[in-house]
């Protein structure tokens, strides 16, 4: 656990106490702070106190005492409305902050010099976070991993100069880290997402942005209106900012299934499953030049960016059975990262699609209709994606996942095609079936791998 120092001796109050927020408390505990923990559930409370963290209820608190709010990531800041913590802490002239913003805080005050690679966007981060990480892993690096992926920053170990933080950061974290400084910063793509947390695209931009305005050095990829904007405003500003682009002229490039630095080629990545598509080639270029701005020489990185074995849930191939694969991307929860996954596949797709819709639902994915051999929808949106399959797409509403599964396995098999692919890349959130993509992704796993054992068996 990093202990935060920077408020001993304070009252501070916390706020939301899941995994993030006891970690925060007990981090803030440990350096001293006196912390007054809430959650408006019980069972958050039930862990907190478990956890021998002071719960206090800070609705009926004197809030001028708190030196600070520190807010769990999915608590409203803004939009659609602060949550009651906010507007008293604002009305108290009370700072709110995340456990983001006290790492930075930490390390500014500690080891200002430790390494800190902080990678946001609205897709692909988990990839390119991790495989930065997994590279550097396998250089000998003491690599601290986590942030928006695995582990809350906070239980990282302390603070040292040679260790390497790699920190995945969503728009939520950013938006309480007003200090937020990496020696390297990678923005991979802004597309409309969490813009009832945000309010509109302008804002959830901005708050991409602010990650590359305070890094040291920096990593754009530029394949979307809003990166190039960004990349073109700080680029006169900054020494050290690299772009990258899978189709057009940067830095770093991917074009075919290679990695180009300032066209000469570096890795080519045909034949490495888990950096399957064009959008892994965009999650590679940025790992890439990263992983260049930190200090790295080609013989270190390229070697090892071809052994990255992938994350579970994202794009991850979970079995095969004659000529069809199954595929576990059910971190896809929007229609962006679903278009994504059917790149990878020229046509034979038996697509798993549904649960709780973003807006525009999969209005995004007509021209990919013509490599599904199905659909299958499950959940909440089964209504409206069938709305949009209609007349273009085979679709079955099927309901459940476990329903959805038999029928694509039976349908990918007794196909003609010389290769087929079961896919879940549902282009929704999972929260009106699953209490997240991980139980979505698992129980995935489950129904396909009792599916092929019926199926070797017999």
């Amino acid at each position: 656990m990093i202990p935060i120092t920077t408020l001993s001796g304070l009252d501070v109050a916390v706020f939301g106490l899941g995994a993030s927020g006891n970690a925060t408390a007990l981090a803030l505990m440990q350096g001293g702070a006196r912390v007054a923990a809430w959650d408006d559930s019980e069972a958050g409370r039930s862990g907190a106190r478990a956890a021998g963290i002071p719960l206090v209820d800070l609705f009926r608190e004197e809030w001028a005492r708190f030196a600070a709010l520190v807010l769990a990531p999915g608590v409203p800041l803004t939009h659609p409305e602060p949550h009651w913590t906010v507007a008293k802490a604002e009305a108290a002239g009370v700072e709110i902050i995340g456990d983001i913003e006290l790492f930075c805080r930490e390390r500014a005050n500690v080891c200002p010099d430790a390494a800190f690679i902080a990678i946001t966007g609205t897709n692909g981060k988990s990839t390119t976070t991790a495989l930065i990480a997994h590279v550097l892993n396998e250089t000998g690096r003491d690599v601290q991993l986590g942030g928006n992926i695995g582990r809350a920053i906070l239980t990282l170990e302390p603070i040292t100069p040679e260790r390497v933080y790699v920190v995945e950061c969503s728009s939520f974290q950013i938006d309480l880290a007003p200090t937020i400084r990496p020696s390297v910063g990678v923005l991979l793509n802004v597309t409309p997402d969490h813009l009832d947390r945000h309010g509109t695209i302008e804002n959830y931009a901005g708050v991409k942005e602010r990650l590359i305005a305070g890094a040291d050095r920096a990593v754009v990829v530029i394949d979307d209106a809003w990166t190039r904007a960004i990349a073109e405003k700080y680029r006169p500003l900054a020494d050290d900012l690299l772009t990258a682009s899978t189709h057009a002229a940067a830095d770093v490039t991917f074009s075919g299934s290679t990695v180009y630095d300032r066209n000469e080629p570096v890795a080519n990545l045909d034949g490495v499953a888990s950096l399957r598509g064009r959008h892994n080639g965009e999650n590679a270029c940025a790992a890439y030049a990263a992983l260049r701005l930190a200090g790295l020489r080609d013989d270190e990185i390229v070697p090892h960016l071809l052994t990255y074995p992938g994350l579970p849930h994202r794009m991850e191939e979970i079995g095969r059975f004659a000529r069809t694969q199954f595929i576990n991307d059910s971190k896809a929860t929007n229609a962006e990262s679903t278009q994504k996954a059917l790149s990878s596949w020229p046509g034979g797709i038996h697509l798993i699609l549904g649960g709780k819709a973003k807006d525009g639902g999969i209005e995004m994915l007509r021209p990919y209709f013509p490599r599904l051999a199905k659909a299958y929808l499950i959940g909440a949106a089964t209504d409206a994606f069938a709305a949009t399959l209609a007349g273009e797409v085979a679709f079955e509403a099927c309901g459940t996942l476990d329903v959805a599964v038999a029928k694509a396995t039976a349908d990918a098999l007794s196909s003609p095609a010389a290769e087929t692919v079961v896919l879940l890349s549902p282009a929704s959130a999972s929260y009106d079936q699953y209490k997240n993509f991980e139980e979505r992704g698992d129980h995935f796993r489950r129904l396909v791998g009792a599916e092929l054992a019926h199926r070797t068996a017999s």
